[in-house]
């Protein structure tokens, strides 16, 4: 049998590299080139939005102060949105450029905590929560990774306890977000967001606890932002002030 060994601030940390390779690689080698290092580079990046979507409903299921967590998020994809559009030079205001990737991966977060009190409400009608979260997935096509990560949160939180089915559930929203993303963006890169697969044997070595450092919550919310400004330098410095994605 699997030993389960990796406890939660180890897959945040494994997220955390794996994002910051990922938009590295994005801001210095702009407009989705297809050199095969590059795509391994963008293939380890694929570790990171999982399990980061994990652990929303992880932190759904935990947490103590609902509201806290909610706002804690809100305000994370506010600063977040000035940081992401920041890295990869898109504009601050939504909608000049493209209806794609108009703000960070947080916003469908903080979302996708919304969708699963939705879920679990029991004073909200099976149509009225159903008409909420088609609503919801309205607002975050425009992130990154789109609606879909929402859908993947809910599907993630629904089926707590059920690791298969968890993943299967995931596995069929980052397939349409791929199949979108084939035929909108770029073929290659369609095909790659499927290895988001490579972290489902990660997620299944948690070992459901958190870890001993009881900081890597805020140490999180600050180097999400920090990061991207580098980026963003990074890119101005090697490009001058333009776009280097979709969204740009």
């Amino acid at each position: 049998m699997q030993r389960k060994s990796i406890n939660g601030n180890q897959l945040k940390v494994i997220a955390m590299i794996a994002m910051t390779i990922d938009h590295i690689t994005s801001v210095m080698f702009p407009n989705y080139p297809t050199d095969w290092w590059i795509i391994v580079l963008h293939i380890i990046g694929r570790l990171a939005a999982p399990i980061f979507w994990f652990f929303i409903a992880e932190g759904y299921h935990y947490t103590h102060d609902l509201k806290k967590y909610a706002g804690r998020l809100l305000v994370f994809a506010i600063i977040g949105h000035f940081a992401y559009n920041f890295a990869f030079g898109i504009p601050f205001i939504p909608f000049k450029t493209s209806v794609f990737n108009q703000t960070s991966v947080i916003w469908p977060l903080f979302w996708g905590l919304i969708a699963l009190v939705i879920s679990d409400s029991t004073k909200l009608k099976q149509w009225q929560k159903v008409l909420l979260i088609l609503g919801i997935t309205v607002i975050t096509f425009c992130s990154d990774w789109s609606c879909n990560a929402v859908l993947a949160i809910l599907q993630i939180g629904e089926n707590r306890g059920d690791f298969k089915k968890q993943m299967r559930g995931m596995m069929i929203w980052v397939s349409q977000y791929a199949l979108v993303y084939a035929i909108f963006i770029n073929p290659v890169y369609g095909i790659l967001q499927l290895f988001v697969a490579l972290t489902i044997p990660l997620l299944k070595m948690y070992n459901g606890e958190r870890g001993n450092w009881k900081g890597m919550k805020w140490f999180f919310y600050v180097y999400y932002p920090l990061h991207l400004v580098i980026c963003g330098l990074i890119r101005i410095a090697l490009h001058g002030n333009i776009g280097v994605m979709i969204g740009g």
